[in-house]
């Protein structure tokens, strides 16, 4: 218990009354998973929120079209503001969520969501602030849709990820790009190869290092 209580509030410092770190370890739930697993599926009924605790996870929406768009990571220390949402209004999942890499986090069960937002100050404040935190990514995803062009939006995207994984070389592929920036295969390959002619990146075998 006292392990988990460190990771706790060595994850979550706006998590710091005793009772409420007590509750999370109590009624919340360890659960690790291998990078690529998902955890939420659009259309599913989402009956906890992760708390990360070690590795990312990759948030995506569907559009109309049934087309997936890549919205924002997850990493430790962050909770996700769309599936609280979903979690308090008891709704099916507006958004997928996949392991980037191995992952661990604590799932806080639905049902204590109400009674922690009334009896914990700093659970009501790390509620407002994942919100406030995670609408601040997702206006920076609208303006980058909006305003970028794709090869700009492209450099951003591959910039993030490299700061997610904390390395300059990472491993993809062109039509897991593709897919996470709802575009094509073929377009972004050949941004890629004009980005790797500017000197920006150095392309491998399901390979991109950022120069």
């Amino acid at each position: 218990m006292v392990i988990m209580e460190n990771v706790i509030r060595d994850n979550f410092p706006d998590i710091y009354e005793q009772d409420l770190i007590e509750a999370i370890i109590k009624r919340g739930r360890l659960i690790k998973v291998p990078a690529g697993e998902a955890l939420i599926d659009i259309g599913s009924y989402v009956k906890f929120m992760p708390l990360v605790l070690e590795g990312n996870i990759k948030v995506m929406r569907e559009d109309d079209s049934g087309e997936e768009i890549f919205l924002y990571y997850l990493r430790p220390g962050q909770a996700c503001a769309m599936t609280l949402n979903c979690c308090m209004a008891n709704k099916p999942s507006e958004v997928s969520a996949i392991a980037v890499d191995d992952t661990a986090f604590i799932a806080v069960p639905v049902e204590v969501m109400d009674d922690w937002l009334r009896k914990f100050r700093s659970w009501q404040n790390f509620v407002l602030n994942t919100y406030s935190n995670r609408f601040n990514e997702l206006l920076a995803t609208i303006d980058s849709i909006a305003f970028l062009q794709l090869d700009e939006r492209l450099l951003k995207y591959l910039e993030e990820k490299a700061s997610i994984l904390n390395a300059r070389e990472m491993s993809t592929t062109h039509q897991d790009i593709a897919y996470d920036l709802n575009s094509s295969r073929e377009v972004i390959s050949r941004l890629l190869k004009q980005l790797e002619k500017r000197g920006m990146i150095e392309l491998g075998r399901n390979k991109i290092k950022l120069l």
